[in-house]
Formats: C-alpha cells, sequence, structure tokens
C-alpha cells in the first residue's frame, strides 16, 4: 500500500528507542523527513547527525523552540512514558509526592507538544497529531495507579485536541499498547517482585510469558514494528476520517462491548 507521505516531515517525541524509534524508523521508510526530541544524550541518530534534539517534554520552552526550528512539520508523534517506579497495589503503597513526574512526563508533556505544534498544524490545514497512550489508561490497572490515570487524561486530552483541530483538517488520534518488551515495561516487572519474599520471586522472562498468557486473549506479545505500522497509516490520506480514535494494538487486552 502506497501512504504518499513521501517528502512530509514528521517530528517524533521519544525517538531514541523502543516504540518511538520503530515509529520513526518507519516513516523514514516512508521517504518522510524524520526529526527527533528525546531526553538521552547518548541516542544514534535516525538517519544524519543531529537529527535527534536532547530536550524534556515537560520544558515547555524547549519544546516550543524545537517547534520553531522545524515549522513545516506535518505530523507529530508523542512517545513518550514513565512509570512511578513502585508497585502501586493497593494504592497507598505509593505515596502522594510519587504523582506529579509521572503526571509531568506522561500529560503535560503531550499537552505542551500540542500547543507548541498547533500554530504550524492550523495554519498548514493539513496534518496529525499521535499520543501513544497504554491500555491501562481504560481499564485502570492497579500496577501503577500515576501512570494509568495519566495515560486516561491523556486519551482525554486528545479527544479535545481532535475536536478542536478537526475544523483544520488536522486529525488527533491515540495508540494503545498492551505488552510490549521495553525498558518501562521490565521496571513494571522488577517493581512488583521488590515486593515479593525471594521465594516467590521471577525472573523477567518467566514472568514476563506468565503474564502475557493471563491478560492477552492472543496470547502474544506486541512489537514496536507493530505501532509503527498502524502510525505511518494514521498519518496517511487512508486514514483522513479517522480522528479522535483510541486504537488497541493488545491481542485483545481490552475488548470494548
Amino acid at each position: 500500500m502506497d501512504l504518499n507521505l513521501n517528502g512530509q516531515k514528521v517530528a517524533v517525541f521519544g525517538a531514541a528507542q523502543g516504540i518511538g524509534r520503530a515509529i520513526a524508523e518507519q516513516f523514514l521508510a516512508e521517504g518522510c523527513e524524520v526529526v527527533g526530541f528525546d531526553r538521552s544524550a547518548s541516542a544514534a541518530p535516525l538517519h544524519q547527525p543531529g537529527d535527534i534534539t536532547v530536550g524534556d517534554v515537560t520544558a515547555l520552552d524547549q519544546v516550543e523552540a524545537f517547534a520553531r526550528n522545524h515549522p513545516d512539520t506535518r505530523h507529530v508523534v508523542y512517545s513518550v512514558g514513565m512509570g512511578s517506579g513502585k508497585f502501586g497495589f493497593p494504592f497507598w503503597n505509593l505515596d502522594p509526592t510519587d504523582w506529579p513526574e509521572v503526571l509531568q512526563v506522561n500529560l503535560i508533556g503531550a499537552v505542551n507538544v500540542a500547543h507548541a505544534f498547533a500554530p504550524g498544524l492550523t495554519a498548514a490545514q493539513s496534518g496529525s497529531i499521535l499520543f501513544l497512550s497504554s491500555v491501562a489508561g481504560q481499564i485502570g490497572s492497579p500496577t501503577d495507579p500515576p501512570y494509568s490515570a495519566a495515560k486516561a487524561g491523556l486519551i482525554n486530552f486528545m479527544q479535545v485536541v481532535a475536536k478542536d483541530f478537526a475544523p483544520y483538517q488536522v486529525r488527533a488520534n491515540a495508540l494503545s499498547p498492551g505488552m510490549v518488551k521495553t525498558d518501562l515495561n521490565e521496571s513494571v516487572w522488577a517493581a512488583g517482585q521488590s515486593n515479593l519474599p525471594p521465594e516467590k520471586q521471577q525472573d523477567y522472562a518467566t514472568w514476563a510469558e506468565a503474564k502475557i498468557r493471563s491478560i492477552s486473549p492472543l496470547g502474544n506479545w506486541q512489537t514496536p514494528k507493530e505501532f509503527a505500522a498502524m502510525a505511518t497509516f494514521l498519518a496517511s490520506d487512508h486514514a483522513r476520517n479517522i480522528t479522535g480514535q483510541t486504537l488497541n494494538i493488545d491481542g485483545g487486552h481490552v475488548m470494548h462491548s
């Protein structure tokens, strides 16, 4: 399928690794000009030196400067996420002070990005913005309450963005991962194991295989490449009537009747 994205400029937040990296590479494969933004100073370039800007999504001035440097951006992807690093069941295992940074990175960072790129996208009267949420934001996952709440807020914010952008023919959607082998997923395992006695602890591979079989009807891990394929499709004209939607790539974990 020809997505007709050749030559279009794409900004990917969280482009250094994981799902964000896979999305950036897929847009490059479609012939797009891709620029990245990531907090990692050691990130390898996507295509050429300097195409990943090191910065903090929670710092509005840094995000705005990045947007000003790339005024011709037509598609924006926010693939940024962090957990509390603690096991949150029950929720009072966490302290209220564990919440602010998680909310800042997962939600306020996305708000900063949407605000920064809104003038360019609306002026162009075309384009898209895609947010990476999580199934945790749809099911009230108790594993990490701050993360779940932030991702739920992100889904709601995406719907607001979609409604406000619609008159300008700019679309907004969200992708929700289920179980993907990333650093974030491994941190969930580590936090949970820390609360178990030594005799009940499991290595990551054992825990992960049992987890995926217990929550996914298909029983399959999801991969970054699957999100990359959907991200490029949603940016294309083939998806010109898809906006305000949360698409789950989760092996059937979340099913809405």
